[in-house]
C-alpha cells in the first residue's frame, strides 16, 4: 500500500526531497501541503516551522522529522500528535557547519576584518601573523554540531576548550560542564562559538554578565540560535568594544529588521540562517532509514525530547 510523506518548509524546495526519499521509498509518495487529497495516506511529515494548525490536519501520522539538527521550533506547539519527533544527524551537515565555523575562526585568527578595512581605507596595514595555538577558542556546546566543529579547530592547532551541560570528553580539547564553569570558561574565549540547542536553560544564556566574562576585544561566532545570546546586551558590547567583532548567522528575530544596529556595524558580518542546511542526497538516507524502522515497530534513531527540546 502507497503512504504519504507531507513535506512543509518555508525555505526547502520540496524538488530535491522529493525525488530522494522516493528513490529510496518506492512505496512512499512525498507531497506538498497543497498536493495532498483524500486519497493520500499521510504517514510522515518532514517540516521546517510549519504552520500552526498543520499537524492537526494529518492524524495518521507515525512520524515527524526536523529539517535541521534543533527542536526548538516544535517545543510548545499545541497541534503536535503522540508520535515520535526525530531530528537530522547528517554527516553533510556536521561538515558544512564546520566549515562555517571554521571560516570563522580563521578570519579572526588572521585579523582579515582589519584587512578588510584597510583596504576600503586605501591604507597598506600590516599585521603579524599569530600561531593558532596562542589564540584561545571556546566552542559553548559540545552536541553532534558542536563537538565536529571543536575537534576540527584542535586539529588546526588552536587552544580549544568546550562547554557543554554536562561532563563532554573529546580529544584534543579541554572540556568544562555545568552553570558554575561557565564565567571561567567564558573568561578564557578569545573566539566565542555558540553551538547551543536553544532550550528554557539556554534561552539568552549570554547575557550582560556573561559577555563581561569575555576578555577585552573578544569576537563572537553564533550559529546555534539568535535567543541564546541577549542581542540587545550583544549590540552594546559592540558598540562598547569590549565584543571586538561578531559573525551571526542567527538572530532573535528572523529575517534581521530593516534598519536593525547590527547591519550597520562594522564590526559584524551577518549571514541568513546557511552555516548549515539539510542535503537531500545525503539526508534522505537517514529518514528513510527511519521509516523503515517505523515499519518494523522500532523506534526511530535521533529521537528529539521536546520536553528538554534536543
Amino acid at each position: 500500500m502507497t503512504e504519504t510523506l507531507v513535506f512543509a518548509s518555508a525555505v526547502d524546495p520540496i524538488a530535491p526531497w522529493r525525488t530522494a526519499l522516493e528513490a529510496l521509498l518506492p512505496d512512499v509518495r512525498v507531497r506538498a501541503p497543497e498536493e495532498i487529497g483524500p486519497e493520500d495516506d499521510v504517514r510522515y511529515a518532514l517540516v521546517w516551522k510549519p504552520p500552526a494548525g498543520f499537524f492537526a490536519r494529518h492524524p495518521g501520522l507515525r512520524l515527524i522529522t526536523i529539517l535541521g539538527a534543533g527542536a526548538d521550533a516544535l517545543v510548545g506547539r499545541d497541534d503536535l500528535p503522540d508520535v515520535p519527533v526525530a531530528r537530522l544527524s547528517d554527516p553533510e551537515m556536521a561538515r558544512m557547519m564546520t566549515h562555517y565555523v571554521l571560516f570563522a575562526v580563521l578570519r579572526y585568527a588572521r585579523d582579515i576584518p582589519a584587512f578588510e578595512a584597510a583596504q576600503r581605507a586605501g591604507r597598506w596595514h600590516y599585521l603579524h601573523p599569530r600561531e593558532a595555538r596562542e589564540i584561545r577558542v571556546g566552542v559553548l556546546g559540545l552536541g553532534d554540531l558542536g563537538g565536529a566543529a571543536a575537534r576540527e579547530l584542535a586539529r588546526q592547532g588552536f587552544a580549544v576548550s568546550g562547554w557543554s551541560r554536562t561532563p563532554k570528553d573529546l580529544p584534543g580539547l579541554t572540556s568544562h560542564a555545568g552553570a558554575a564553569a561557565l564565567l571561567p570558561f567564558l573568561g578564557q574565549a578569545d573566539i566565542l562559538v555558540v553551538m547551543l540547542p536553544l532550550t528554557p536553560e539556554t534561552r539568552r544564556l549570554i547575557g550582560p554578565r556573561e559577555i563581561a566574562a569575555l576578555p577585552p576585544g573578544a569576537k563572537i561566532v553564533n550559529v546555534s540560535r539568535g535567543p541564546v545570546i541577549d542581542e540587545a546586551a550583544l549590540v552594546e558590547a559592540l558598540r562598547s568594544g569590549h565584543v571586538g567583532g561578531a559573525t551571526l548567522d542567527v538572530f532573535e528575530v528572523e529575517p534581521l529588521a530593516e534598519g536593525h544596529p547590527l547591519w550597520g556595524m562594522e564590526n559584524v558580518l551577518v549571514t541568513p540562517h546557511l552555516a548549515s542546511v539539510a542535503i537531500p542526497a545525503s539526508a534522505a538516507r537517514q529518514i528513510a532509514h527511519n521509516i523503515r524502522r517505523v515499519w518494523e515497530g522500532l523506534a526511530p534513531e535521533h529521537r528529539v525530547d521536546l520536553a528538554r527540546g534536543y
